[in-house]
């Protein structure tokens, strides 16, 4: 399981999945789907859409990753969490051959997905790409519209160390005679999007160079502003389901009712305000701490955790030197160690530490005053341990 082991647990290629498809019958063909890739947004993106489209009246199915508190949380329809009698009865039938085979993890949990959202004979589902794109588990389906929220460096040990490299993965999904909306221009890689979706005969379309709005959403944060254009943008390319800007205003702000969305810059307490938010590398980290230099307060309070296969000094130099740290350690494998964090972190830093989240966060509200501000994040799995 990639959540807990990462690059151990990843398994490049689409042969299992084919042969994973054959056994369950194809059940991915029987719903359109649209396909979301992306360094960040592309979770928050397939909410919103998702959130549209059931205002609009469509029954609409999401598979997302990682989970937070809840391994369900990854496959939704109409925001209710698949049923643990479903997920258990699919392991039953076919347990002799996920064992025989020896599929990942996240192989058989995009297996259980599509029947699922077959079976519930969804209008349409949203489907969110696990790791890169070209090699993912999701990549043998043939989408109504692919979307590619932006290219940064993250997973470089698998995707590649430029962002040439990673975003030729990521421009895998892009599929013949299939429209391809992509959420930022960047122009270093524009070029790798134009020349794929040429070659693909895919109609393409770079949201941040449309006409903009001023969307407003229940799911806050600096980010959330390239991620409502793109998932405006994207709507619009999907003729066959359409929407209305009454969807879309009322969409944006029901996303989290819609889908019970968690962890995007959520707000745990109002005083002091305590915001947890899943961003966890140096783009996603960079436009949270822009959110966090908004905030009016007395002291800044940063809860703080990492996963492996990160630049760590990178990432804590990203935020306010000023702040108190309270630098923890998730409780999965992959952590970073706290004990290793302390060896890297700047002397200068108040920073303390601790060996589960849940102590560096009591300790944070122990001494938080009620017009500090507390933040936690760093890692999807800092996120999850606190809301679990």
């Amino acid at each position: 399981m990639y959540q807990k082991r990462g690059s151990q647990a990843y398994k490049p290629g689409l042969e299992n999945m084919w042969a994973l498809s054959k056994h369950l019958g194809h059940p991915e063909q029987e719903f359109p789907k649209i396909h979301i890739a992306g360094t960040n947004g592309k979770g928050s993106t397939a909410h919103l859409m998702t959130a549209v489209l059931q205002e609009a009246g469509y029954r609409v199915g999401l598979y997302t990753s990682p989970h937070l508190v809840d391994f369900r949380e990854r496959i939704k329809v109409n925001g209710q969490l698949i049923s643990q009698q479903f997920v258990t009865q699919w392991v039953d039938e076919n347990r002799s051959f996920l064992e025989r085979e020896g599929f990942s993890f996240f192989e058989m949990t995009v297996g259980l997905a599509f029947s699922y959202f077959a079976s519930q004979q969804v209008d349409i589902a949203l489907i969110e790409v696990g790791l890169g794109g070209r090699l993912d588990a999701t990549n043998i389906v043939r989408p109504v519209l692919s979307v590619i929220t932006n290219i940064g460096m993250d997973h470089t040990h698998i995707l590649g160390d430029t962002l040439s490299k990673i975003a030729t993965e990521k421009a895998g999904i892009i599929k013949e005679e299939v429209p391809v909306v992509i959420g930022q221009t960047q122009p270093e890689i524009e070029a790798i999007f134009m020349q794929t979706a040429q070659q693909k005969n895919a109609p393409i379309i770079f949201a941040d160079q449309c006409p903009k709005q001023n969307w407003k959403s229940d799911l806050k944060g600096p980010y959330q502003s390239y991620n409502l254009q793109t998932a405006v943008i994207a709507l619009s390319q999907i003729p066959e389901f359409p929407v209305d800007q009454e969807d879309i205003l009322k969409g944006f702000t029901k996303v989290i009712p819609h889908t019970n969305l968690l962890g995007r810059w959520q707000t745990l307490q109002k005083s002091p305000l305590t915001i947890a938010d899943v961003s966890h590398n140096k783009e996603g980290l960079s436009l949270a701490i822009a959110g966090i230099k908004e905030q009016t307060y007395r002291k800044l309070h940063l809860v703080l955790g990492f996963v492996q296969e990160k630049n760590i000094v990178e990432l804590i130099d990203l935020f306010p030197q000023d702040a108190v740290f309270y630098f923890c350690q998730p409780q999965i494998q992959r952590a970073f160690p706290v004990d290793d964090l302390e060896k890297l972190v700047d002397y200068k830093l108040d920073a303390k530490y601790f060996h589960s989240v849940s102590t560096a966060f009591e300790a944070a509200q122990k001494v938080a005053q009620p017009n500090d501000f507390i933040y936690v994040g760093g890692s999807t799995f800092v996120v999850a341990d606190i809301l679990g």
